[in-house]
């Protein structure tokens, strides 16, 4: 009878132990640190950094700078075949922008069409290499039915396991399959598929060919989606009004910029019966910095 009664405790804190949620494994994200004014910003650390989900705040579990050799990144260059031909004179400041990487970032080259890319140069710290295989796009309107498919195809076939993936994605945005408006599937789509797999996209606008190449209504469109793209990846996007820019320098250089002051920050999200997004912000109350990093992050359910 004692043994009984004894055991009747022991059960009950197990049963309520069961009942309550695990905590949900550290997820890790890339996080840019960004200066309100200047080029210099000081040094982060742990501390600094508060997440938050909701009203709740999240315990950080590390932040390290991604920098000398934590700073191994793959940076995709992706450039839309359905681009104008003009882009042509941009391409001694692509080639300057992939010889001007450490030595510690991998760069491979693509061309999206037809809903796929076409991958002319593989990941390679040969920078020299990487910059000769760029080439002018093809200029064809059927070269890319929509962007996004093929940016979910490359997030797709891009192996997990580097620390820090990126993409350069240079296009007009424009959705030629799925056409124009508020919600874009497409578009929604290719977010979740970054922000699950941790990639950080930047977006330059360039002129497309054809018809809504030139259509205002189209060109807007396009360029809100990559904007869309761009923001809730943790990236930035780039634009010279409706035209492609007479220079591409001075938005490379601010990429360039923006990868030398990033962190890998993993931090604990709030425990989910089941898998789904969660969304997430970031705050520092040190002088002068912004962080801009992906907006959700997917967290496994407990069941």
């Amino acid at each position: 009878m004692r043994l009984t009664t004894a055991l009747v405790p022991l059960l009950f804190l197990s049963a309520l132990s069961e009942a309550q949620p695990q905590q949900a494994a550290a997820v890790h994200i890339v996080v840019t640190a960004e200066p309100h004014k200047g080029d210099t910003i000081p040094a982060l650390n742990r501390e600094d950094i508060q997440v938050h989900s909701g009203n709740d705040r999240l315990q950080v579990a590390d932040f390290t700078p991604l920098q000398g050799d934590r700073g191994t990144l793959q940076l995709f260059i992706l450039m839309d075949d359905s681009s104008s031909t003009s882009l042509g004179i941009q391409l001694n400041d692509i080639r300057a922008f992939i010889n001007a990487q450490p030595a510690t970032t991998a760069v491979a080259i693509g061309y999206m069409r037809n809903g796929t890319v076409d991958t002319v140069q593989n990941f390679t710290n040969d920078h020299r290499q990487a910059a000769a295989k760029l080439r002018l796009p093809l200029g064809s309107i059927g070269a890319s039915a929509s962007p996004y498919f093929s940016l979910m195809d490359l997030i797709k076939r891009w192996p997990s396991g580097a620390p820090r993936r990126e993409i350069v994605l240079m296009s007009d945005g424009i959705d030629r399959f799925g056409g124009n408006g508020p919600a874009n599937p497409y578009v929604d789509q290719t977010v979740d598929q970054a922000q699950r797999a941790g990639i950080v996209i930047y977006t330059i606008y360039v002129s497309g060919v054809g018809h809504r190449g030139h259509s205002f209504w189209s060109v807007n469109w396009g360029q809100n989606y990559l904007s869309q793209i761009a923001e809730q990846t943790g990236g930035e996007a780039y634009f010279q009004g409706f035209q492609t820019p007479v220079s591409l320098g001075p938005f490379l250089t601010q990429i360039s910029q923006r990868l030398g002051r990033q962190y890998l920050l993993g931090f604990f999200p709030k425990p989910q019966a089941k898998p789904g997004f969660e969304r997430i912000r970031l705050r520092t109350e040190v002088p002068n910095v912004d962080l801009a990093a992906q907006e959700s992050v997917y967290v496994a359910g407990n069941k």
